[in-house]
């Protein structure tokens, strides 16, 4: 089955500099793909894969994990499936949409935040660099890291000190983690919540075009 996903496109021919923007909890397809014009000046495509399970029936509200029993905690085995179905939608939307894989970046924003550490970790030499937004880092990510060559990877975290659902302790943990790691991480702090604020689209502009070596 395929995977639902967006798609924003800017002028030009292949093979194309290119987001993977992975979604959050409760979130859908088109939540990121207002980024795409504004970052990097509509020079980056953007695909937006979208998450197989609807939190509640006719709203545009998925999760990326299946649950069973009430029970919303996933299990390292479902993790695993969801990172691995997202490595083969990436490597078949880089063919299909020309996107040049030298110059892509996979970038998360809160659960998808986790997803986009273990697909980069994982893969370092795939991807230009990682971009995770009010997340965290998972053991899953920890655990499938190719540390042989993380050192050269890439790695922007943005969150918001009054994250209220993704605590700022959890983001500095991150950070922490990474280091140990061997990660020379580019970590920001900014006075929000668990969102994408002016000064952090800014930031994370200006990280997207040096990465992908873009001209600004």
């Amino acid at each position: 089955m395929e995977v639902v996903h967006t798609l924003w496109r800017p002028a030009g021919s292949g093979p194309l500099p290119t987001v993977f923007a992975i979604h959050g909890h409760g979130a859908h397809a088109q939540d990121l793909l207002g980024l795409a014009p504004v970052l990097a000046g509509g020079q980056v495509q953007f695909i937006c894969p979208q998450a197989d399970f609807p939190l509640q029936a006719g709203t545009l509200s998925y999760t990326w994990f299946e649950s069973s029993g009430g029970d919303l905690r996933r299990t390292p085995d479902e993790f695993e499936r969801v990172a691995t179905l997202l490595e083969g939608f990436i490597d078949g939307a880089t063919e299909r949409y020309q996107a040049d894989p030298a110059r892509s970046v996979v970038l998360g924003f809160s659960q998808g935040g986790g997803l986009a550490y273990r697909l980069g970790l994982a893969r370092p030499r795939r991807f230009a660099g990682v971009a995770a937004l009010s997340t965290w880092l998972p053991d899953e990510a920890v655990d499938a890291a190719d540390r042989e060559h993380l050192a050269a990877l890439p790695v922007l975290v943005q969150h918001g000190t009054a994250d209220p659902l993704v605590s700022i302790e959890r983001g500095r943990q991150s950070r922490e983690r990474l280091v140990e790691l061997g990660i020379d991480p580019e970590y920001r702090e900014y006075p929000m919540q668990h969102q994408i604020s002016n000064d952090s689209l800014v930031d994370l502009s200006t990280w997207i075009e040096r990465v992908l070596g873009l001209s600004g």
